[in-house]
């Protein structure tokens, strides 16, 4: 088994959660997921995770907490490993994604986000851990170790 790492991040702002708008890969029909992505080689989870937030809604995260590692068998028949993150952006600014495949952004409560369309069932679940109060200090991250 071959496993796809991916980062999450659980942002929250007077009861509502920032979620972007985009396609599954297999389907027309737009979905919503947390602003996620795809580790790239090299690079550390936290660091990806505040590239992800920023390329897919313009807006700088500040990681403040491990929310879970959920290992995932996708509708594509993939396997990943989400590493989710809560944190914050700031108040003042507006979301404007820079990644051309969001086609959107929206802040949501937990209701609303029951009865939508999601890219997968992590999105409601790394939600509802985070409202929980599931966390882990950002130190049990280890920063990528670099052998020569």
């Amino acid at each position: 088994m071959t496993w796809a790492l991916t980062v999450a991040a659980v942002i929250e702002r007077r009861g509502r959660y920032l979620f972007v708008e985009e396609t599954d890969g297999l389907h027309l029909d737009r979905v919503l997921n947390q602003p996620a992505g795809h580790v790239e080689p090299g690079e550390g989870l936290v660091e990806a995770a505040i590239r992800e937030v920023r390329e897919e809604t313009g807006l700088p995260f500040t990681p403040e907490a491990l929310v879970g590692i959920y290992p995932l068998q996708a509708r594509n028949g993939k396997d990943y490993c989400r590493v989710c993150f809560a944190g914050t952006v700031p108040e003042d600014q507006e979301a404007r994604p820079e990644d051309p495949e969001i086609l959107g952004t929206r802040w949501l409560t937990l209701d609303e986000l029951e009865q939508a369309n999601l890219r997968s069932a992590l999105v409601l679940r790394c939600v509802k851990d985070a409202r929980a109060g599931q966390s882990l200090p950002l130190e049990v991250v280890a920063a990528p170790l670099r052998e020569r």
